[in-house]
């Protein structure tokens, strides 16, 4: 939908809707008609020995189906203002807040809406008694349009509004039940009862209310947007969409406008000169960083994503101390600069042991929650899982708890399922120290390996330790040109360089056995003989290894860093259209050689049988210790049996 199609939804029509949104905040009578109550209720205090009496049942034909609940009053400003301790604090006033222009905001809409479907006619027609018999059932399908239009604005508007509150805490609420559509008043009165029913039994505290609020609003979003999709004159809301300035808000039919949720990212951020050795993985995520920010919010894709070179998923791997974290510092801090010049939402999120939680099914919910606030496709989304092989369990490891295992299968079925969607909007990095301990399925979900080796070389050495020491000293620098050896280009074409020959032991035998039978690799079908042999070598080397080396070799296609310039004013490249875009990245691309190939395949292979080494070592050395064990124990038996 392009902005000529959007209409403005002024703000005086939505400030005329205040009162009646407070009234509805303040109380109202309701009593349901399909959820039941989940609250408790108040007890009613009566005099002692009177006892309760039996309700009555209604001797009527059909009058025992009916509802018996009684109207209750529905109080949702003193419902919110008594998890406090006397006084509104500012959180629960920030939701009452939200929650009054969101009603606004769909009562607003609800009543331009109806002047267009001319439902307002009708309306006043029905009001005074004149309506034609042959148009009550358009009356009714037109109120049941409206109140499902206003219902998913209201859930809409206010979770966009309350985005910037919320937290790391999730709560589950389950389905929204009471969804009447008889008319909007009415739909709005059930809506603002379930979600009075939910603040009570799940927030205890105001902590925990803006993600039962943001919850409720999900819930009641997902359950209108099916029920509209058998319902009938929904179109004239579907296929329009409305503008609210003062918050940015764009309501486009069922679609939900998302907002970065979270405030301003607080980071020690790291420039890439701070990064020193890592040579390839510093050039990828700078390279990376720029990548996403081609990310077309129009077209809700990445001309990356559909060229076919866009890293979805990568593993960092490197012993403790050589800069995992940095390089996260850098990646971040770099996004986060050119989504501030560009005007961009940026989402950062780091899932951590601390969200594995000993509740049956919570970790995966929380695995759940951190997937879909990166993947969001109205942000630029950068996720990070440090530590992985003790967040993600192995499958059939004894020694991985419930949770662990969860979060595996959410983690598989998000980076490659049936379901997953590559827009180019965000990236997921997992940071290990023992990538070997991570379930293989689950590594080999990573579409490019990032070796965090460190710095190698003495200039590295001598780079680092200036840039640590600092500026507080007099000591001389001596000969040495510093930072020389960081410069990018050239550092990174010595490490591709490096890689065209293998150099874990196991892939040496490999290589060397495939090149003596059909010499030098410059064919497919000799490097498709390579494949296979590195195939039979490790079985573990699949087709998924085939696709995540493919996918590393059309990166390397398109070995060019997009210029600073086009991050630095937005209007170079950033705010283009999408095909333009497209083609000036079509611009830059080089041919696929050999010499890339190569390289990426061993690459790849070589982290492969770093990983099976390690991991076969540590297996290995661990059944050794417990045969050791064995024998110390059974000769202590036999010495205390003489």
């Amino acid at each position: 939908m392009n902005t000529r199609d959007t209409m403005e939804l002024k703000e005086e029509a939505i400030r005329a809707q205040y009162d009646a949104a407070l009234g509805l905040l303040t109380g109202f009578d309701h009593a349901p008609r399909l959820a039941t109550a989940t609250a408790p209720e108040p007890g009613v205090e009566r005099s002692p020995g009177i006892g309760a009496r039996p309700r009555f049942r209604s001797t009527v034909v059909g009058m025992a189906a009916r509802s018996t609940a009684r109207p209750g009053g529905v109080r949702l400003a003193e419902r919110v203002e008594g998890l406090g301790d006397g006084l509104v604090s500012p959180l629960q006033a920030s939701v009452l807040g939200g929650l009054r222009r969101g009603l606004a905001i769909a009562l607003a809409l609800g009543e331009q809406l109806s002047a267009q479907s001319g439902l307002a006619e009708l309306k006043k027609a029905n009001l005074e008694g004149r309506l034609p018999e042959g148009r009550r059932a358009e009356f009714t399908e037109l109120l049941a349009a409206e109140a499902l239009a206003v219902l998913f604005t209201f859930a809409n508007a206010t979770a966009y509004l309350l985005a910037g509150h919320m937290g790391s805490v999730t709560v589950e609420i389950g389905e929204v039940e009471e969804v009447l559509t008889d008319n909007p008043p009415l739909a709005l009165q059930g809506a603002l009862w379930e979600l009075d029913q939910d603040i009570a039994t799940f927030a205890a505290d105001e902590g925990r209310l803006v993600a039962t609020v943001m919850a409720f609003c999900e819930a009641l979003m997902k359950k209108v947007a099916l029920r509209a999709d058998a319902a009938a004159r929904v179109g004239p809301f579907k296929t329009a969409s409305w503008k609210v300035e003062a918050e940015g808000l764009t309501i486009s039919g069922f679609t939900p406008a998302r907002a970065a949720k979270g405030g301003a990212l607080t980071m020690a951020f790291k420039s890439p000169h701070e990064v020193v050795g890592n040579h390839i993985a510093k050039y990828q995520s700078m390279k990376l960083a720029k990548m996403l920010m081609a990310y077309d919010f129009e077209r809700r894709l990445n001309p990356f994503a559909e060229l076919g070179g866009f890293i979805f998923t990568f593993m960092g791997d490197g012993a403790p101390g050589t800069g995992k974290t940095t390089l996260i510092q850098m990646m971040a801090g770099l996004l986060n600069d050119y989504c501030k010049v560009a005007g961009y939402p940026f989402l950062y999120r780091n899932f951590s042991i601390d969200q594995i939680d000993s509740y049956q099914g919570k970790s995966g919910q929380n695995a759940k929650a951190f997937i879909d606030a990166v993947v969001d496709p109205g942000v630029i989304g950068f996720g990070t899982i440090d530590d992985i092989d003790q967040v993600a369990g192995k499958r059939g490891d004894r020694q991985s708890s419930a949770g662990q295992q969860e979060v595996t299968a959410v983690f598989m079925g998000a980076f490659a399922g049936a379901g997953t969607v590559v827009r180019g909007n965000c990236t997921f990095g997992m940071f290990s120290n023992y990538p070997e301990n991570v379930d293989d399925a689950l590594r080999q979900r990573a579409g490019a390996r990032f070796l965090v080796d460190g710095p190698q070389t003495k200039d590295d050495y001598i780079d680092i330790l200036a840039l640590l020491l600092g500026k507080n000293h007099q000591i001389p620098l001596g000969d040495h040109q510093l930072f020389a050896a960081q410069e990018i280009k050239k550092a990174v074409a010595a490490s591709f360089e490096g890689h065209s020959r293998p150099h874990e032991e196991g892939l040496v035998k490999v290589w060397q056995r495939v090149e003596a039978e059909t010499g030098r690799l410059d064919s497919l079908a000799k490097i498709g003989a390579y494949l296979k042999a590195i195939q039979e070598a490790d079985a573990r080397f699949t087709g998924r290894a085939i696709k995540n080396i493919t996918d590393a070799v059309k990166v390397r296609a398109m070995d060019f860093e997009l210029p600073d310039a086009w991050m630095e004013n937005p209007d170079l490249f950033l705010f283009k259209p999408y095909d333009e875009k497209l083609s000036m990245i079509k611009g830059l691309m080089s041919p696929i050689t050999v010499e890339m190939v190569i390289q990426e395949i061993n690459r790849y292979a070589d982290s492969e049988f770093r990983y099976a080494d390690k991991s076969d070592e540590a297996a290995i050395s661990a059944m050794v210790r417990d045969m050791q064990r064995a024998e110390e124990a059974k000769r202590r038996y036999l010495e205390g049996k003489g």
